[in-house]
């Protein structure tokens, strides 16, 4: 399953980005599920077991990991108001991957020992939704027309920029699109290296699915499949990655410093309203 697209979504947002943020946190349970049957479309048996490795992440989520985010999210507030240096920013993305390292990792026995009842149909399903996503990534990301393919690039930055600071200026736009220009981002390296993942993780799951591996040789197979997800064993995309991350921090920080302090301001408003909210959630009732 690629179950762990739905923990990082859990976990962003956990971390901010809606304004209904204790609501949709108490869902996401219920989507989580809904997500993945619709990648493999569970059984009755696999339908229990996989609802209540759900609750259980979750339970363990929300005492564990949800006063770490308020901390997160407090500092964050913090920092808002100041300008921030690419380093700031680098160490910001650090941050938000060893959270959702930790809730991938903790899902991993449960993925692996569900994983060991699929059946051959059920993962024929699975490769022909991830080649549904495929041919879904090739209409967002790889248009024909480059001036359309620079603009959904441009849009997506500024929508992601506007949730936190709320809406943009002209010029504040422009300068995005100038910096993406420069941008190392090569959506057809980014495909090739995505339907590797999917190859292996298809692989890993065929294995469990057939006996040959146990659960134990399942989950320890997914880890290492979750290790090259975080960094690809070929070497020339390892490079590729590091020029990406340098350049996406190097924009983070340039859209951070050319806001307003009305726009900072906002962006602490709203980190500090989604540090209030994961505050209650974390607390028992």
């Amino acid at each position: 399953m690629r179950g762990w697209r739905i923990i990082a979504a859990c976990v962003l947002l956990a971390l901010g980005g809606c304004s209904a943020l204790r609501l949709a946190y108490t869902q996401a349970g219920e989507f989580a599920y809904w997500w993945l049957d619709g990648y493999v479309d569970f059984n009755g048996d696999q339908t229990l077991r996989t609802r209540d490795a759900i609750t259980r992440w979750f339970a363990w989520h929300r005492r564990t990991e949800l006063p770490d985010y308020v901390a997160l999210l407090d500092r964050a507030a913090a920092e808002a108001g100041q300008d921030a240096t690419p380093a700031q920013a680098c160490r910001w993305f650090d941050e938000v991957r060893l959270r959702i390292d930790r809730a991938v990792d903790h899902a991993l026995p449960d993925t692996a020992a569900i994983a060991m009842s699929f059946s051959p149909e059920q993962l024929n399903r699975l490769e022909r939704k991830q080649a549904k996503n495929n041919a879904e990534f090739r209409d967002d990301f790889l248009q024909p027309d480059p001036a359309e393919r620079r603009a959904a690039a441009v849009e997506r930055v500024v929508d992601r920029a506007e949730q936190l600071y709320g809406r943009l200026d002209r010029l504040q736009r422009e300068r995005i699109a100038q910096s993406l220009s420069k941008s190392p981002f090569e959506p057809e390296r980014w495909l090739a290296e995505r339907q590797r993942r999917q190859r292996d993780l298809l692989l890993i799951l065929r294995q469990a699915q057939s006996g040959a591996l146990s659960v134990t040789s399942a989950t320890d197979a997914l880890r290492t499949h979750w290790q090259e997800v975080k960094r690809s064993p070929d070497d020339a995309y390892q490079s590729y990655q590091r020029r990406l991350d340098a350049a996406n921090c190097e924009l983070l920080a340039q859209i951070h410093n050319r806001t307003t302090p009305e726009q900072r301001h906002e962006a602490q408003r709203k980190l500090r309203g989604w540090a209030a909210d994961l505050r209650r959630l974390a607390t028992p009732a």
